[in-house]
């Protein structure tokens, strides 16, 4: 299969997923509590940004999937006709998950937000750095990066937003 049989296939399938997770949470998003009893106004509802985010990546996912489709449409070909063995799951998702489930599964409310956070971030950049980049050069940029990224997360949610971090 040419490269862009395959961009278009990874396209269909990655744009397929991304609006099924955006459904998804849109639909969590409308079974939350409104507070209307309080006094909640639709700006004020805990699903009302989740929603708008679950919404933008069901739009987007849907994009995706129509630049795969009309990729493999201008090349002529079925996009299921694949028989590459190309693994639907890649390496960099497979890490980003593993992250992302450590992170929120194992660590958040365990040890200091700020902390975990900060870890999370340089953990993250330092696995997706450019790759010829040197060692030295990646640690010190993710280490930066999870510094100042914890540092503003936790300043901005507990003094901005007055949110209590776990």
């Amino acid at each position: 299969m040419s490269e862009g049989g395959k961009t278009a296939r990874s396209d269909l399938l990655g744009g397929a997923g991304w609006a099924g997770f955006g459904l998804l949470i849109v639909t969590e998003a409308l079974r939350m509590d409104r507070f209307t009893s309080m006094g909640a106004t639709l700006y004020t509802m805990p699903g009302f940004v989740p929603g708008i985010i679950g919404s933008l990546i069901t739009l987007l996912g849907a994009v995706l999937m129509l630049r795969g489709w009309q990729r493999s449409r201008a090349e002529g070909k079925s996009p299921d006709a694949s028989t590459s063995t190309e693994p639907v799951v890649n390496r960099r998702v497979g890490f980003t998950l593993a992250l992302s489930l450590v992170y929120a599964g194992a660590l958040l409310g365990r040890a200091p937000f700020w902390l975990v956070t900060g870890l999370f971030v340089v953990a993250f950049t330092w696995l997706f750095a450019p790759e010829g980049q040197p060692a030295a050069r990646r640690l010190v940029a993710a280490v930066i990066a999870g510094i100042v990224t914890s540092a503003v997360v936790t300043v901005v949610f507990q003094h901005v937003f007055l949110v209590r971090l776990p």
